[in-house]
């Protein structure tokens, strides 16, 4: 079940934040997102506890995904999937036309799951990413 995050879910959240980043979000960083953030949209795959979640920025018809993390324990089962899939949803029902993302060179599991979903790569962001220091790739998808 993919719900919308709530402030008990920040503690969980935050462990897999550590569990899956580099560099994580912070507590403050979340709870400003979840407060104030009138951009911000986020939710959480509730399934016997938290799984994954999910992170957008939706401002006027484009949106950006800012987060995606699913639990290292539960990998490869289609959570990531699932959470992208709520994503294109959520893109459809607010009438974006444009969604972008960036990724970690490195990270070919997540491109991979992207481009199934009609992402294409535009760019690389040079030194996007600390520890390690990376390149991201820029995604995009056009939705209209």
């Amino acid at each position: 079940m993919i719900r919308i995050m709530v402030l008990d879910d920040l503690e969980s959240i935050l462990d897999l934040e550590h569990q899956l980043f580099s560099s994580p979000w912070t507590i403050e960083n979340y709870h400003f997102e979840l407060m104030q953030n009138p951009f911000g949209h986020y939710v959480v795959l509730d399934e016997e506890g938290i799984k994954g979640y999910l992170g957008l920025w939706i401002h006027d018809d484009a949106m950006q995904i800012t987060t995606l993390g699913v639990d290292l324990q539960v990998q490869n089962r289609g959570y990531g999937k699932k959470l992208l899939e709520y994503a294109l949803l959520k893109a459809t029902q607010e009438g974006v036309s444009v969604i972008t993302l960036e990724v970690r060179v490195s990270n070919t599991k997540a491109t991979h799951l992207y481009e199934s979903a009609g992402f294409r790569q535009i760019t690389i962001r040079r030194d996007y990413y600390s520890h390690p220091d990376e390149d991201a790739v820029l995604m995009l998808k056009q939705m209209r």
